[in-house]
């Protein structure tokens, strides 16, 4: 039978090189520090990404 290996690390604090931000339609929009280019964004809810950093 299959079974999973052993649990690593995870992520440990915040995501590195990555901020949100809330657009103006009230959805979190993740982006990329170094280009300032927008990777994602969250429509499933209002809630902000998990550890990624605000910016201000």
């Amino acid at each position: 039978m299959a079974r999973n290996g052993q649990p690593g690390k995870g992520r440990i604090g915040s995501v590195k090189e990555r901020t949100q931000f809330q657009g103006p339609n009230g959805n979190w929009v993740k982006r990329d520090t170094e280009t300032g280019r927008f990777l994602d964004q969250k429509t499933s809810s209002s809630h902000p990404f998990k550890g990624v950093r605000k910016e201000k």
